[in-house]
């Protein structure tokens, strides 16, 4: 089954939460490319959290080559945004406030409403763009964010990062993503965009997990 979409003015793209899609891979979003992995990271309630905490201060980004600068939270309460069970069903938000966190060196941790800028070099090309987070969750067993694109990346959509803890003690990363290429050389060369992408997901995999698993 087909899930709407809402627009969110903030974001520079109609289809704001697909990456939660069940058929994200079948049916992405019009002329963009998707892509879903998933590792295994270990097992048990410490590796959970401390991916978890991990996850929540973008080391994913940061540990993986990108800078991420001007974070700026939400003003008011904090909203967890939209977030669907295994049939693409919406469900009720996780949490709807909460302190703000903050890293060793100040910088305020993922919450739904943030906007953060990010620069670096992905695939030999410059990484520079706005991106807003579009739903933060926590849960006992679920943590993860979706970020969209606000303007001045060469790719325009969006990516969801997600570790879970299952009831077999297993804890996994899966991000999700699907991205409409912005920048000409994207346009003219298709292929970059799945270049681009692949070696995005193996720096997140590798600064949430070192000594990271075969993909599932």
């Amino acid at each position: 089954m087909r899930r709407g979409t809402f627009r969110d003015e903030t974001v520079d793209y109609a289809a704001v939460g697909a990456t939660q899609a069940p058929d994200l891979m079948q049916y992405p979003p019009e002329r963009s490319t998707p892509a879903h992995e998933s590792w295994r990271l270990g097992s048990g309630e410490a590796r959970f959290q401390t991916a978890s905490e991990a996850l929540l201060s973008w080391r994913a980004q940061r540990d993986g080559g990108l800078a991420v600068t001007d974070v700026r939270p939400a003003a008011g309460p904090m909203y967890s945004g939209v977030s669907f069970d295994d049939e693409g069903h919406p469900v009720a938000p996780s949490r709807l406030e909460a302190d703000q966190r903050f890293d060793a060196d100040g910088t305020p941790w993922v919450g739904s409403g943030t906007t953060i800028h990010v620069r670096g070099r992905v695939a030999g090309m410059k990484a520079d763009g706005e991106f807003r987070v579009i739903f933060a969750i926590e849960e006992p067993r679920r943590v993860g964010f979706a970020l969209g694109t606000v303007g001045g990346a060469v790719v325009t959509g969006e990516e969801s990062f997600m570790i879970d803890w299952y009831d077999n003690d297993e804890v996994w990363f899966t991000v999700r993503a699907f991205d409409a290429p912005r920048a000409f050389l994207y346009k003219v060369y298709p292929p970059f965009v799945r270049r681009r992408r692949r070696a995005l997901f193996q720096r997140y995999l590798r600064a949430i997990s070192p000594l990271y698993s075969t993909p599932a």
